[in-house]
């Protein structure tokens, strides 16, 4: 099914997961320098731009997201969402040096395994 959607809305299945993935290290990076769960803490949170950058990519996703859904039925597309799965360790890899197992390869390989499937 996916060769015969227009190549914005394939974009759309795979971008949308992206910006999601660099959302979550653009989060991972605004923790760092979280402070106290109080007026100030949450203050200095709000300001943080990371967090700031992180809400942008995840609006301009959502935004994408819909887009795609006026165009793919719901029960294909959010299995897209999976890719999350695989590019999050991805991306904390190379820009947070988190390690990665290999268990967490092996699911990943078995998420992409999936979505292939259910793509055909």
């Amino acid at each position: 099914m996916i060769a015969s959607l227009p190549l914005p809305v394939i974009l759309g299945l795979v971008v949308t997961p992206v910006f999601i993935a660099v959302g979550q290290v653009l989060f991972k990076l605004a923790s760092r320098t979280t402070g106290n769960l109080d007026l100030g803490g949450l203050t200095a949170l709000i300001l943080n731009p990371w967090l700031l950058i992180a809400l942008v990519i995840y609006g301009s996703g959502t935004i994408v997201w819909v887009y795609v859904l006026k165009s793919v039925p719901l029960n294909y597309a959010y299995p897209f969402m999976a890719l999350t799965f695989c590019l999050v360790p991805l991306f904390a890899w190379l820009f947070l040096g988190e390690a990665v197992t290999w268990q967490l390869a092996i699911g990943t390989a078995l998420v992409l395994a999936g979505l292939a499937v259910i793509t055909r």
